[in-house]
């Protein structure tokens, strides 16, 4: 953190990937920069999903609209009840109140994804095997 109002972290150093704390280490990294960052209006997250795999939830915010950005590989998010694809630095925003769930293509993917309001994840509802089929 600096104090010269802004902030510079390495998102894959210097964020910790808390998919192995959720079981998920086989198929992803999860790395959630709001904190490191000291972010207070928004949050910034960086997914690393292996060749063909589903995330096993799906989720909402009450409040937050997101954006989701493939930088690297190929998606598929489920959104609502349409299946999109993307591609390299393919932008999708969500907006509040609607389902949301995230598969990599077979090269695997990497992916930012950008909330506001920050909510500290209190309008988070999270439904296991919500994209199931």
């Amino acid at each position: 953190m600096s104090d010269n109002g802004h902030t510079i972290v390495n998102l894959r150093r210097d964020v910790e990937d808390m998919a192995p704390k959720h079981g998920l280490g086989e198929i992803a990294e999860s790395r959630f920069a709001r904190v490191p960052l000291g972010l207070r209006n928004s949050g910034l997250s960086f997914f690393k999903l292996a060749p063909d795999a589903r995330m096993p939830f799906g989720h909402t915010h009450s409040e937050q609209e997101e954006v989701y950005v493939v930088v690297a590989g190929s998606a598929r998010l489920k959104v609502g009840e349409e299946v999109v694809e993307l591609g390299p630095w393919d932008a999708l925003r969500v907006a509040p109140g609607v389902w949301r769930g995230m598969e990599s293509g077979s090269e695997g993917a990497e992916i930012l994804a950008f909330g506001a309001p920050n909510t500290e994840n209190k309008d988070a509802e999270m439904q296991p095997g919500w994209w199931s089929g």
